[in-house]
Order: C-alpha cells, then sequence, then structure tokens
C-alpha cells in the first residue's frame, strides 16, 4: 500500500503551542511547528522539524524499517552526558505521498524522552484538570486519602529508652568532658 486507507486511516495535523523534548532532563527540541500524526489505533506520534532539534546529540545508525503506509525509517541514537540510547529517535526522509509533510521530521520514542508543553494558553490552563494532575491525599480532615503502607523499620518500644540518661556526661582526667548524645535536644540530626 502507498497510501492511508479507510481501514487504516492516517491524519497529520499540527499541535498548538510550543513543545519541548527533555532528555535526562536536557533540552534537546524546542519547537512551535510539532505535526502530531495519528495513525489508525495507535498513540498519536510528535514529527518535530530538524532545525528545532539538537542535531549534535544525535547519531545516525544502520537501522532501518519499513512501514507500507509511511515508507522508509531511518533511526538515531541519542548520546548525551554519558548515556546513550540506540534508535530512540526515527524520521521518515522521503515519505510516501500520503504522508509527504513529516519529510525530514523527527520522532522520539517517548519511553527515552519526556515531553513538555510550553506556553499554554489562559483557556487551556483553565481547561486542566487539577485532580487529574494532582494526586490529592489529605481531604483537610486529618485523614489521608491514600492507601497507608507497611512500616519499612522496627520502632524500638518505649521500655527500650527506660532508665536511659540521654545527656550523660562523663568526666575526663585528661581533657574535656564527654557527652554521650551531644546533639540531643539541639534540632540536628
Amino acid at each position: 500500500m502507498t497510501s492511508p486507507t479507510s481501514d487504516h486511516p492516517i491524519t497529520c495535523s499540527r499541535e498548538d503551542g510550543r513543545v519541548e523534548v527533555l532528555f535526562e532532563g536536557h533540552e534537546i527540541a524546542d519547537s512551535g511547528d510539532v505535526l502530531l500524526l495519528h495513525e489508525a489505533d495507535y498513540a498519536p506520534v510528535r514529527y518535530f522539524p530538524r532545525s528545532d532539534v539538537a542535531m549534535g546529540f544525535l547519531h545516525k545508525t544502520d537501522k532501518v524499517t519499513h512501514c507500507p503506509y509511511k515508507g522508509q525509517a531511518s533511526y538515531y541514537t541519542i548520546s548525551r552526558d554519558a548515556k546513550i540510547i540506540e534508535n530512540a529517535v526515527w524520521s521518515y526522509e522521503t515519505p510516501l505521498p500520503g504522508v509527504s509533510q513529516i519529510a525530514g521530521r523527527l520522532a522520539f520514542y517517548p519511553e527515552h524522552v519526556d515531553f513538555k508543553r510550553a506556553g499554554l494558553t489562559a483557556a487551556e490552563t483553565r481547561a486542566v484538570d487539577v485532580n487529574e494532575v494532582v494526586r490529592h491525599t489529605d481531604s483537610g480532615s486529618g485523614s489521608s486519602q491514600a492507601e497507608h503502607w507497611e512500616a519499612n523499620v522496627s520502632m524500638p518500644d518505649d521500655e527500650a529508652w527506660e532508665g536511659d540518661d540521654i545527656r550523660e556526661d562523663i568526666v575526663r582526667e585528661d581533657g574535656p568532658p564527654h557527652v554521650s548524645k551531644p546533639y540531643e535536644g539541639t534540632g540536628s540530626i
């Protein structure tokens, strides 16, 4: 096949606003010209123009794959700060006619990078459902809504501390007194 079909639809649209790509916390792409490709039942894929990608961190590999709907894809390895992810980026240099708008653009595997939408409009900011973004763990009633975890350490029982003198000073003949717990009560750990 050389073009999308009704059984395998492919549409491409421009994503609103700017999108950044972060690799290990470092920006490797930032663009306001991102194409969003929707293909059949797959998750949407963002395609970035090469001019908005820090190509110095990408190295072309020998890997090549073929998609009957988009054509031949070439791959790139990301290497930055001694972290290397092989074939983490792909590009259709000369895609098939039905998807020519992605020609030369780069797409990133989402398991290797983070996408960050920048510059949301006021309406988009208001449309964000806080309950989907923030996990509320306290309703204000004093009881947590989150499930409780088992303690990962055991606490000594109260009897273990009975009779302990927490500020036991020992006088030395050859120097200043030795305090067994010198930071007790000072707020230090």
